[in-house]
C-alpha cells in the first residue's frame, strides 16, 4: 500500500438524532488499528448541521476532526454526503477512508470511492499485517468462510462491520486531538431531500423479553411460524422475532426484525431457527447470554457464534420438543 502521497485514515462518523452512534467509536477504533499499523495520523469527519459538539467528542479521544457542517446536512442524504466528501476529503491526504456497514454507510461509500477514484471494499471484519502489508478480512459463502483482501490502490475506501471492532475507551495518556470546523458548500444534483418520515417503533415485547426466538429464511414457509411461537410460548418471558429475508418476505413486521438495520438484543437466551448466521443478522443478537441454534446445514455461520448447534429440520425437532418439554406436556 502507498503512503507517499496519502498520509491519512479518515474515520466517517455516523450520527442518530445528532449524536454519534456507537458504531462510530467502533470505526475510531478500526482506524486507529490501521493507523498504527501503517504508520499514519487518525482523522475523523463529521457532518451534519450543528455537529460542534460531537465532534468535540471524537477529538477528546485522541482524533484530528474535520466538522462538516450546512444546512443541506441537516438530515442524511447520500447525494450531499457523497458530493460533501468527495469535495472535502483531498485536503486530509487519506489513504483509507472508513464508514460503517450500514444502510448508510452502505448507500454512500461506492458512490464516495468512485468519484474519489479509489478501490472500494465492503463489509471488514478484521484488520491484520502480513509482510508489510495490511490484510482485511470480510465474509464468504453466507459467513461459512473468511475472505482475505490487500489493497494496492493509493486509496481505499471502507465499509467496517457493525461489532466487528469493539469500541476503546479514552485512554488517560492520549492526548486531546484537534477540531475544525467548516462550512460545507451547498451540494449540488437533482434529488431534494423532503425529511424523514419515523419508522414503526421497535416492538417493546422484543426489546424486554428474556428469551427471544428468531425465524430465519430456513423455517421454508409462513405457516411453519406456527412452531415458532408455539416454542416462544414454552416461556414465561419470550418474544418472537425475525431475520431481514422473513421480514422482507411480509413473513413478520418490520417491528420484529433482528440485525444491522433492525433491533438489536440482548436476551438471556436467544433460540435462533433456520438463521444462517449471516453478519447484517448476528450484529443485533450478538449480545445475548446463551444461544440456540437449529440449523439443516452443518456449516451454516450462526454455529460459530451458538452455544448449543442442533443439525435438525426444526420442523421435526420443534414439535418433537414441545411434546416433551412444551405446555402441553406439562
Amino acid at each position: 500500500m502507498s503512503t507517499e502521497l496519502a498520509r491519512s485514515v479518515v474515520v466517517v462518523a455516523e450520527l442518530r438524532q445528532g449524536q454519534l452512534a456507537p458504531v462510530t467509536w467502533e470505526l475510531l477504533a478500526c482506524g486507529r488499528q490501521i493507523a498504527q499499523a501503517a504508520g499514519l495520523s487518525l482523522r475523523a469527519m463529521v457532518l451534519g448541521e450543528a455537529v460542534r459538539e460531537e465532534a468535540a467528542r471524537l477529538a477528546a479521544v485522541g482524533a484530528a476532526v474535520c466538522a462538516l457542517q450546512g444546512p443541506d446536512l441537516a438530515q442524511y442524504s447520500g447525494q450531499a454526503w457523497r458530493e460533501v466528501l468527495a469535495a472535502a476529503l483531498p485536503s486530509l491526504q487519506p489513504a483509507m477512508v472508513l464508514a460503517a456497514h450500514t444502510t448508510q454507510g452502505l448507500d454512500f461509500a461506492p458512490g464516495l470511492a468512485l468519484r474519489l477514484g479509489a478501490a472500494c471494499l465492503s463489509g471488514v471484519e478484521r484488520v491484520t499485517q502480513e509482510a508489510g502489508r495490511l490484510l482485511f478480512s470480510r465474509p464468504a459463502w453466507h459467513g461459512k468462510a473468511q475472505a482475505q483482501y490487500a489493497s494496492t490502490a493509493p486509496l481505499t475506501v471502507l465499509t467496517v462491520q457493525p461489532g466487528a471492532f469493539a469500541a476503546q475507551a479514552a485512554a488517560a495518556e492520549r492526548a486531546a486531538g484537534s477540531l475544525e470546523v467548516r462550512t460545507a458548500a451547498p451540494a449540488a444534483g437533482p434529488v431534494r431531500s423532503l425529511g424523514l418520515r419515523r419508522a414503526a417503533e421497535q416492538s417493546a415485547e422484543l426489546a424486554q423479553a428474556q428469551v427471544v426466538v428468531a425465524a430465519g429464511r430456513g423455517v421454508g414457509k409462513p405457516e411453519n411460524l406456527a412452531l415458532i411461537r408455539s416454542l416462544a410460548a414454552c416461556f414465561s418471558s419470550a418474544a418472537v422475532a425475525g431475520s431481514r429475508p422473513v421480514c422482507d418476505a411480509g413473513w413478520l413486521d418490520y417491528s420484529r426484525q433482528v440485525g444491522i438495520t433492525g433491533a438489536t438484543v440482548a436476551p438471556r437466551l436467544y433460540l435462533a431457527c433456520g438463521i444462517s448466521g449471516a453478519r447484517q443478522h448476528t450484529a443485533g443478537m450478538q449480545g445475548a447470554g446463551f444461544i440456540v441454534a437449529i440449523s439443516l446445514d452443518p456449516q451454516a455461520a450462526i454455529f460459530n457464534l451458538a452455544d448449543v448447534c442442533l443439525v435438525e429440520d426444526l420442523t421435526l425437532f420443534i414439535p418433537a420438543f414441545l411434546a416433551e418439554c412444551g405446555p402441553a406436556a406439562a
